[in-house]
């Protein structure tokens, strides 16, 4: 247990030092019972940093509704404050990650989660067949029925009708909380039948248009354009974020029944998601922060949230460094399990022109992107891709970061402290995507006969002139290295 204490009390008479002395013997008591009773804890306290990690995972952490109030008084004052505040009260529910009801739905919608549930032990296979007409065979099956219990369950009308009260704002009625959890339901939905089976088989990525059931088409277009993308896939928010409770847990799973090393790695690595952006929101708050300072000329003041900003980096990081290791996420059943679901790699004909479409990537991540911005850099993801995968709110807030990104303003010694302080943090990031390319590859790499090489965010990599995977893989690989590149 690691304890960081930067506060300190002056203490200038007798008297006033037993109650220190009570409160520390007190507080020692607490850690020794704490380390007894959950000995994988860790409390890292600073003055206002405070990070707690438990089994690998992030608990959210005290001084949220504190940070909420803060970022209330500084919408009015800055444009950064606004994007950030309209993105936390609009998608976020009022909480960032965003807040995700998946219980208290109207009833014209609980069919579909109730629906993916029930199909769940459908979706995956313990042995992928190698046999396209098996595989087929599968697939439709598994279609055929999610379409009945659709068909039988669901009154589109209704659905509609619900669509259209919350499009025309009427929150009371469906509350945005509910909202998000219904839109994660339909996005795995969609998956789930864009798939039909897991692992995800050649049979499957050979498609270019998927006919969907009308129950998940209808409501599609009013979510995505509450959310502001176009994509007919899926994203990260919705199939990700909008997946867990309030109460932390994960509501649509993809390997039920499966052995414990393929669930183990499945809640892993998508819980690794979610806790980045528990330990991001107070990093986009401190981001503002400065932000707001700086342009106040308050030097001293952008300094400290900076040092905040280095401090909170460094530990979100080992988010990713503890536990994408293969005794997290196992190498051998990631590739298969894990990963293919989030990919979509089909399209369909708008205006007579053949738009096929991605699934998720670490690409979409928003802290990431809000980062880069923070520090001037140019993004990855072209516009139309950030238009497709990106929620609105969130680009909003990437594109007010850049804005008033004061990186390139530091020019003097009275910003030489500054400058270095942004200096440590471009450093984590260097480290980070260095390491992040050497530790993705080898999950990439992994053989899975049962299909063509693939990433959920490009889609098939595979063509008829590849010789094997790594050539496929090339692409990818040049991509983070040139990320690397970029992040000076």
């Amino acid at each position: 247990m690691e304890l960081l204490i930067y506060d300190f009390v002056s203490i200038s008479s007798i008297d006033s030092l037993l109650p220190l002395l009570i409160a520390i013997i007190a507080a020692f008591a607490t850690l020794i019972l704490r380390r007894y009773s959950a000995a994988k804890t860790r409390y890292l306290i600073g003055g206002s940093h405070e990070v707690k990690l438990v089994e690998g995972f992030v608990e959210d952490v005290p001084g949220t509704i504190t940070k909420l109030r803060d970022l209330d008084t500084l919408k009015d004052q800055h444009e950064a404050a606004q994007a950030l505040f309209e993105l936390i009260e609009k998608d976020g529910a009022g909480a960032w990650p965003p807040k995700a009801n998946h219980d208290s739905w109207p009833k014209a919608l609980r069919p579909y989660k109730d629906i993916y549930l029930e199909l769940n032990p459908l979706l995956p296979s313990a042995e992928p067949s190698l046999d396209d007409g098996v595989n087929e065979e599968r697939r439709n099956k598994y279609r055929s029925l999610m379409r009945k219990l659709f068909a039988e369950r669901v009154n589109i009308p209704q659905v509609e009708t619900l669509m259209a009260v919350a499009e025309a704002g009427n929150w009371d009625v469906f509350p945005r909380d509910a909202y998000n959890g219904f839109y994660c339901a339909v996005a795995v939905c969609r998956h789930a039948y864009r798939w039909a089976t897991i692992p995800v088989v050649k049979v499957a990525q050979r498609e270019k248009i998927v006919d969907f059931p009308p129950e998940l088409e209808k409501p599609w277009p009013y979510l995505q354009r509450n959310f502001g993308v176009t994509a007919e896939s899926g994203n990260n928010t919705a199939n990700v974020l909008h997946n867990f409770s309030e109460s932390g847990e994960r509501i649509f799973k993809i390997n039920v029944g499966m052995s414990d090393l393929v669930r183990n790695s499945e809640e892993v690595f998508f819980r690794m998601f979610y806790d980045l952006e528990i330990l991001a929101f107070p990093i986009y708050l401190e981001m503002v922060r400065a932000i707001v300072r700086f342009n106040e000329n308050d030097k001293a003041s952008t300094l400290h949230h900076l040092e905040a900003v280095t401090f909170r980096l460094r530990h979100l990081l080992r988010v990713f460094y503890e536990n994408l290791t293969e005794s997290r996420v196992s190498h051998s059943v990631w590739l298969s399990y894990v990963q293919g679901f989030q990919g979509w790699g089909v399209g369909k004909f708008v205006n007579g022109e053949f738009i096929k479409w991605d699934g998720l990537s670490g690409n979409h991540v928003l802290f990431f992107q809000a980062l880069d911005a923070f520090l001037g850099m140019e993004r990855y993801l072209t516009d139309e891709n950030m238009d497709r995968y990106i929620p609105v709110r969130q680009r909003e807030l990437c594109l007010a970061m850049k804005k008033y990104s004061f990186r390139d303003r530091l020019e003097g010694p009275e910003n030489a402290r500054i400058a270095e302080e942004i200096k440590k943090i471009v450093n984590h990031m260097k480290v980070f995507r260095a390491a992040h390319r050497t530790r993705v590859m080898p999950y990439l790499e992994q053989p899975a006969p049962e299909r063509l090489t693939m990433t959920a965010g490009k889609s098939v990599l595979e063509g008829p002139s590849t010789k094997d995977t790594k050539e496929a893989l090339k692409v990818l690989d040049e991509m983070l290295l040139n990320r690397l590149k970029l992040t000076i």
